[in-house]
Formats: structure tokens, sequence, C-alpha cells
């Protein structure tokens, strides 16, 4: 694809961007279809004159997994595109449907025009401007200090989020009582061994448990951001599957389980940017005895005793294929219960000050 900018005086230059907002991340940027921009002096026919700009975008890369779609495509789209307030026309390069028809409700709401794939679309289409590529302010957030006089805000976005689904629990004094809670049961890996266990304790202390599967109840967005939208408290392993906090009310509480050994991300992927968007977060750390690791090394074996050598020996790749590829969770359930107990006082103290 290539972009012509008229100069204002005679310039020759070109230049090539990948415009996918991970710009620092080599690998997958490897496989983001570039764009070729110069101001050469080249005859263009226009073949569509458009009275609105462009925004050039990729949905290659990551997409297909939440976090990464939100991450590096949504909020940065809501970013850049919001200023134009409708008026702005989508061209994107890697042209993915499945992504694209996954978010048809957000790409309609910032824009009003039909989205140009440029491989099939061979003509020529002239704009009064055009922003190429999308730029990542940081997990799950949005750093108002870059935006123009701090115009947009996470607490934005999430209204906005709350409007394109039509999400109507807006706090959690609108959500049920006795509380809801939505369990994230993954299937492959990280999995919760003592899950039926698990879910008698919750609704002994008093919830209205939610079984979710990230294969089954996840895949149709539309359907459930509202089932996230009616609970109190959203709980899962480290995964993807908990930027779905996105979509939690006001007040409602997020519980990030921890697995052993990986800590890459934990904290920037999810713990910093719950306050951000008006959540209440938690954390539970397994304890070596938790983890399925125990029950095929032992406990005094260093890929449980001293997770830290692995990822010394053999960097991320190897820590990663161990400690979330290859390990699942055995809760203790007097140890977790404490954490569930914190998540029902948060919710009641911000009925209490609510209604005080």
């Amino acid at each position: 694809m290539q972009v012509h900018l008229h100069a204002s005086h005679p310039t020759n230059l070109t230049t090539v961007i990948r415009p996918y907002s991970m710009q620092e991340s080599p690998y997958v940027m490897n496989y983001i279809t570039p764009v070729t921009i110069t101001t050469k002096q080249t005859q263009v026919a226009c073949d569509h004159n458009h009275e609105h700009p462009a925004v050039i975008f990729s949905s290659g890369g990551y997409t297909g997994n939440l976090f990464h779609e939100f991450n590096e495509n949504i909020i940065p789209l809501f970013i850049t595109t919001r200023l134009f307030k409708f008026r702005v026309h989508f061209i994107v390069v890697d042209h993915k449907p499945s992504f694209l028809k996954k978010y048809r409700r957000v790409f309609s709401r910032l824009s009003d025009h039909e989205i140009i794939n440029p491989v099939t679309d061979s003509s020529v289409h002239c704009f009064p401007g055009a922003i190429t590529g999308l730029k990542f302010h940081k997990f799950l957030g949005i750093n108002t200090s870059e935006n123009p006089q701090t115009y947009y805000t996470m607490p934005d976005f999430r209204n906005f989020i709350r409007q394109t689904y039509k999400l109507k629990t807006r706090t959690v004094l609108d959500t049920q009582n006795p509380p809801v809670l939505l369990l994230i049961s993954r299937q492959r890996t990280r999995k919760f061994l003592n899950q039926p266990e698990l879910v008698k304790m919750m609704e002994e202390l008093g919830f209205r448990v939610i079984i979710a599967s990230l294969d089954k109840e996840m895949s149709n967005i539309e359907k459930f951001s509202h089932v996230i939208n009616s609970c109190s408290v959203m709980m899962g392993a480290h995964g993807a599957g908990l930027a779905n906090e996105m979509f939690l009310p006001d007040g409602a509480v997020m519980i990030q389980v921890r697995p052993l050994g990986f800590q890459y991300g934990v904290d920037a992927f999810y713990s910093e940017p719950g306050p951000g968007m008006g959540l209440k977060y938690l954390e539970y750390r397994i304890a070596p005895g938790e983890s399925s690791l125990a029950d095929v090394y032992g406990l005094d074996h260093p890929i449980v005793a001293d997770t830290a050598s692995v990822a010394a020996k053999g960097g991320y790749a190897a820590a990663r294929d161990i400690y979330l590829n290859k390990q699942d969770l055995r809760l203790n359930l007097n140890r977790f219960r404490a954490t569930l107990v914190e998540a029902l006082g948060i919710i009641g103290s911000f009925r209490d000050v609510a209604n005080a």
C-alpha cells in the first residue's frame, strides 16, 4: 500500500511504516504489512475524493486475543478517532474479517463510513489528511498526559464501551443481591483442578456463581459483555480472559489468581489498570503446594522451590512454557476463602458509602 502526500514545496522523501501500535515488539511487527509514505511528485488521478480524513491501521498482529485486541487496537482507535466525531475513514491492512466482525459495533460508532480493504480495493482514494498507525499508551489504560488537553481518560473509554454494547449496569449498586461472581474457567492451561469444591465454597459464602469458558461463553463479546456487566466480582487465573474486567460495573472487584513462578506483566496487565477503571483489585498468589508442578516435580525441585532460576537459565520463553503452558492450580480453599470474604466486604462498603 502506498500513501502519496502533497508537499507544500518540492521534496522527495519516502518512509515505511508498519501501522500497528505494538512497535516495541520486533517479532509481531515482522508480520504487519508495511505502508509506504512518499512525497514524490507523482501524478495521481483520484477515483474517489473523500471529505473526511483516513486512519490506516492493521488488524493483524495479536488479534484473536481479547487482551491484545483492546490494548493494541480498540483503545488506540478510540484515542485516535474520537476527536474526529465519526467523520473518518478506516483503511485496514492485514484485513481480518473475524476481528472486524467481532467489533463491528465499535467500528460503527467510531466511523460512519464503510471500512476500506486495500487488498480488494485497488482504486485510488484521496483524503484531506491521514493518520498512519495507532499509538499504544499502556495496558488497559490511557495516559492522559499524552492526549490533547488530557481530553480522554479511561472512564471516558468505559462509558464509550457501555454505550456501544448498551450495558445498563453502571455501578455495583445496580447489581443483584446476592452478589454475582463470574468465574473464568480455563480449559487448557491454568485450570482450577478443584473447581467444583471452589464453586461450592463461593455459594456457601453467599455468591451466585456464573462459570464462563474462554472457548464458549466468551466467544460472543456482544452477548458476554452483558453477563459480565451484571456481576459484582470477576475471578480467574492470570490470562487474557481477565481483560473482560473492561465490562464490569464501577466498584466491582476483580480477583487475579497468580500462578507459581511467572511474574512477567502480572502487575502491569491487570493490577495497575484496575483503579483507573473504577474497579477494586484483589490478588491471590498460590503457594507451591497449590501448583500441579509440585505433583510433577516435587516441592524440592528448582522449578517449584526456586522459580527465578528457570527464567535466569532459559529466559522468558522457558518461564512461559513451564509456568503458563504447563501449570494448573488447586487452590487451598481455607486460604482463598479470606480473599472472597474481602471481596464481599468491598462490595458491602461501596454500597454503604453510596447509600449514606
